[in-house]
């Protein structure tokens, strides 16, 4: 019987409970997806423990969390015109993701191709995408720049410093433990710096030859984000994405003054609602995929009825790369 994975109030992983349930036939522009293997990123954690705002149609109650998968269409509404039953597909939106069946409108759905297996689409959707943009459209990299980008060993992570490597760009990475630095050298990574074990604005500093950076890509968020200001260049960028290590309150509209600099918060969702990015963008993405630029690293050891071990191992950093949940 399909079954779903809810939090049932916002909290901590032991809100995440499986539920069965009914599936209905979709309506006119929605197709329904057997999911094969499923995402999990931090955003979903964010989400669960109300540090993101929960829909206010849930009114704080029994919400499906996780945004990207893949699988297998099984019905189609009347309407559909991009896809027919037994097409592979991958698919992006905010919540409903972890359930054995999505059922989802076709514009947040996507073709396949045949040499993306299910579970490298779905380690790649919400976090290759989140690149993407990241390196195209909320700054456009030209390949001159000098870059630092914080916990390069995540799943972002990792896919930047392959695609920021395949540009030519010598990148700056940190990252928490030895062994995670080790993981970003190798995923195109100059030089990695323990920002548990070194001051990385410090070491960054001196890296850069006390020159600074163009532009700094920061998810940490209040661990960092101080220190990050600090590396910049004059007119440099700084493109604050995430906040794993907790929310930086502290920003004054004067911090910007130091250096003339720019400051960004985008939003990956944000994005996908332009008409036409997310077909545009996944081709740029499938394409870096086809041509062994980006290898997309992924565990798909994980059932997903085991979620809530799955986000508690996320939440405590004892993760590297992409997650996926098998169906």
């Amino acid at each position: 019987m399909p079954y779903c994975m809810i939090a049932n109030e916002p909290g901590n992983s032991s809100v995440l409970i499986k539920k069965e349930f009914v599936l209905e036939a979709p309506k006119k522009y929605e197709v329904i997806i057997k999911n094969e293997s499923i995402g999990v990123n931090f955003i979903d954690i964010y989400i669960r423990k109300g540090i993101y705002p929960w829909p206010p149609e849930t009114n704080n109650q029994h919400l499906i969390l996780g945004s990207e998968g893949a699988g297998i269409i099984e019905a189609i509404g009347s309407e559909v015109t991009k896809f027919k039953i037994g097409d592979r597909v991958a698919f992006l939106k905010t919540n409903g993701g972890y359930t054995s069946h999505r059922t989802i409108e076709q514009d947040f759905v996507v073709h396949l191709p045949d040499f993306i297996s299910f579970e490298q689409a779905a380690a790649v959707m919400l976090k290759g995408l989140t690149v993407k943009y990241l390196l195209n459209d909320s700054y456009k990299i030209k390949g001159h720049e000098n870059v630092l980008f914080h916990a390069s060993a995540g799943g972002v992570g990792t896919i930047a410093g392959q695609w920021l490597k395949s540009l030519g760009i010598k990148t700056i990475g940190t990252a928490g433990t030895d062994e995670k630095c080790e993981i970003a050298k190798q995923q195109g990574y100059e030089y990695v710096i323990n920002y548990n074990k070194e001051d990385f604005q410090k070491v960054a500093m001196e890296i850069s030859e006390g020159k600074g950076f163009d532009i700094i890509y920061d998810s940490v968020g209040q661990a960092t984000m101080p220190g990050s200001f600090g590396c910049l260049k004059n007119h440099g960028t700084l493109i604050s994405f995430g906040q794993s290590s907790g929310t930086y309150t502290d920003l004054k509209i004067t911090d910007l003054q130091a250096g003339s600099f720019f400051l960004s918060r985008p939003i990956l969702f944000h994005f996908t609602s332009i008409p036409g990015w997310l077909d545009e963008a996944c081709s740029v993405l499938f394409d870096m995929i086809r041509s062994g630029k980006i290898n997309i690293q992924f565990d798909n050891s994980y059932h997903l009825e085991n979620l809530g071990a799955v986000h508690d191992e996320i939440e405590n950093r004892k993760t590297s790369g992409s997650i996926v949940l098998k169906v």
